[in-house]
């Protein structure tokens, strides 16, 4: 991706948008599964419906799938949409929103929480009992389930979700020098940079600020606060991991890229209040990934103002084994989706 990049014939975004159309694997049908497309208030969707009789309101679950804001797809996320609602006996919607550079942000977020929100008042329709509604995502996807998730507090007059489930989520644009960065900074299958980029193209900004963004220089001292009593806590005594000095606040980079530190980027950053309303939550980390400690922060922030939460680490997985849940030589992909659909089920 970089030689060509350098080359200038294709730039590393558009490499993995064609990576991931030529590799999305050809749809099956499965017995067991109606599926539908649909378009929720003007935005995409397919709705995975189990053909199994059920007694009363189904649970739903919305799914925003991962590929950093920039690629993914409904059509990638296809078996795995199909096994959750095949498994965890729901109603899954998966939303397909609209993707960056083309669409920046918020795009994304402005296009699940229409989903959403649809979906919340028309549960009934598709068979679900509107108070037994999920969010959930993965990388991406589980940015926006958080950011969702927090908008959604604010919005009267339609029913609460019942639980918000992140999947190695990226919650925070801020710190790119957290343990798990510096530990898996060049582990596949996202590197340091990757997510460095990432953020710049789904913002808009400018690529050559991506050294002023891992130093720190964008970070407002409000967010530097929260920062430094989080890695204050004992969570973070991390042996061998060398506290980051962030670089000294630069208003003009922070102007740039201010975005970044907003709901729709950085959903751990969102006041105590909104925090304390939402619904319990469910986060998987995995140890040889770089956003590991995004959803760790995030579940401290959580139990610190009262949301229950449900936190399991797979100890040998890596960012995006839940795609690997058919694999059989993943054993932790399996085990990893296994307790998703567990947490989904009991609820």
């Amino acid at each position: 991706g970089k030689a060509l990049e350098k080359s200038r014939i294709l730039n590393s975004s558009g490499l993995m948008t064609f990576l991931s159309k030529i590799l999305t694997p050809k749809l099956k049908d499965d017995p067991e599964i109606f599926k539908k497309d649909l378009q929720f208030d003007g935005v995409p969707v397919r709705v995975y419906q189990p053909r199994s009789p059920s007694v009363g309101g189904r649970k739903g679950v919305m799914f925003f799938h991962g590929g950093g804001f920039a690629y993914g797809s409904i059509d990638y996320y296809d078996s795995l949409c199909v096994h959750l609602a095949k498994n965890s006996e729901a109603v899954v919607v998966s939303v397909g929103y609209r993707l960056a550079p083309e669409h920046r942000c918020p795009a994304a977020f402005d296009d699940c929480l229409k989903a959403t929100v649809h979906f919340l008042k028309t549960a009934q329709e598709h068979g679900v009992d509107p108070s037994s509604v999920i969010i959930c995502g993965d990388s991406a996807g589980g940015n926006l389930t958080a950011g969702v998730c927090q908008c959604l507090v604010g919005i009267a007059d339609i029913p609460k979700p019942l639980a918000q489930v992140m999947i190695y989520p990226l919650l925070q644009m801020a710190d790119f020098n957290t343990p798990s960065y510096q530990q898996n900074k060049m582990v596949p299958l996202v590197f340091q940079d990757d997510v460095i980029n990432i953020v710049l193209i789904y913002i808009g900004a400018d690529l050559s600020l991506s050294k002023e963004i891992l130093k720190g220089s964008h970070v407002c001292p409000e967010i530097r606060e929260k920062l430094s009593k989080w890695w204050s806590s004992e969570e973070f005594q991390v042996k061998d991991y060398k506290l980051h000095i962030m670089a000294p606040f630069n208003k003009g980079v922070y102007e740039k890229v201010k975005k970044s530190l907003e709901l729709a980027c950085s959903p751990l950053f969102s006041d105590d209040a909104v925090i304390r309303q939402l619904p319990k939550a469910y986060i998987l980390t995995c140890e040889f990934d770089v956003l590991r400690d995004d959803g760790i922060l995030y579940k401290k922030c959580l139990e610190d103002n009262g949301v229950p939460v449900t936190w399991f680490h797979v100890k040998d997985g890596f960012h995006g084994i839940a795609n690997y849940f058919d694999q059989p030589e993943v054993v932790s992909a399996k085990l990893a989706v296994d307790n998703v659909i567990t947490y989904i089920k009991n609820l």
